[in-house]
């Protein structure tokens, strides 16, 4: 049977490296025309080259930038077709508390909240003109539905991206657009370096192909919600039953770890 996503314009941001370079290759095994994204227009090169049955299309974008997703989105409807589903999946970490400086804080917000409101605003409206919806994968966290302890800006960021997906996916149902909503805890990434995760690796570290297969299957039945790591929404569950207690729990787990993610690299060493 043929893919629903065979022919099909896909975009992915992040796509140099992790779970964006898994999403580009499982869409690519699906028949897609696949552009990739990221930062690091080198990385996003390589992942192209690598794509099978066709090459991708490598753009370099920062994806914190408005123009640079317009960019994106018009130099890929231009250049390989109308655009099918956009992965809206980078992201960047930041250890601390409130201490975390305003330019640090605005650095996240800007690749983890914002880049999914420049997408809707530039790519919604040519879905909504051609009537024939759309598809959107946002890549947040089980931190966007629990906590990350020791990291502050991760966590509120997360929960906003979570938030930006809901609104999104009850705005424009009726549009035909697709929302999907992707909520892993530890993943074999730049993010995670050569760690076991740390606290978000206690119920294991998964790889990003399996990750990025499972986000696929998602998109292609319409699910909203795809949380790889199971036990994740028996956590959530926990914490709408009883929020008092889910309180204590993450507070055991606070000083545990002392109130930092211990192997998370800094932030300037993370594959983004």
């Amino acid at each position: 049977m043929t893919s629903k996503w065979n022919d099909q314009c896909v975009v992915v941001t992040g796509g140099g490296s992790g779970i964006g370079a898994a999403l580009c290759r499982q869409f690519a095994a699906q028949g897609a025309r696949v552009v990739v994204a990221d930062l690091n227009e080198a990385a996003a090169a390589a992942v192209a080259a690598t794509l099978r049955p066709s090459p991708g299309r490598a753009v370099r974008c920062n994806a914190s930038k408005e123009m640079d997703v317009r960019r994106l989105i018009a130099v890929a409807e231009f250049e390989v077709g109308p655009i099918a589903a956009f992965c809206s999946n980078a992201g960047i970490p930041s250890n601390g508390g409130y201490e975390v400086p305003n330019d640090e804080w605005e650095r996240i917000i800007g690749i983890n909240v914002m880049q999914h409101v420049y997408v809707a605003r530039h790519l919604f409206p040519k879905w909504i003109a051609r009537g024939d919806g759309g598809h959107l994968l946002v890549t947040a966290s089980a931190a966007g539905l629990l906590t990350q302890v020791g990291s502050l800006p991760y966590s509120v960021t997360k929960h906003a991206a979570v938030s930006v997906a809901e609104w999104l996916a009850i705005a424009h149902y009726d549009d035909g657009i697709i929302v999907t909503c992707l909520c892993p805890q530890a993943v074999r990434t730049g993010m995670t370096g050569d760690s076991d995760g740390g606290v978000a690796g206690g119920d294991g570290m998964l790889e990003p192909d399996d990750v990025a297969k499972e986000s696929l299957a998602a998109m292609t039945e319409g699910t909203f919600l795809v949380l790889p790591h199971k036990k994740v929404l028996t956590y959530f569950q926990r914490k709408a039953s009883d929020y008092d207690r889910w309180l204590r729990g993450m507070r055991r787990l606070h000083a545990a770890y002392g109130g930092v993610i211990r192997d998370m690299p800094p932030i300037s060493a993370a594959k983004l």
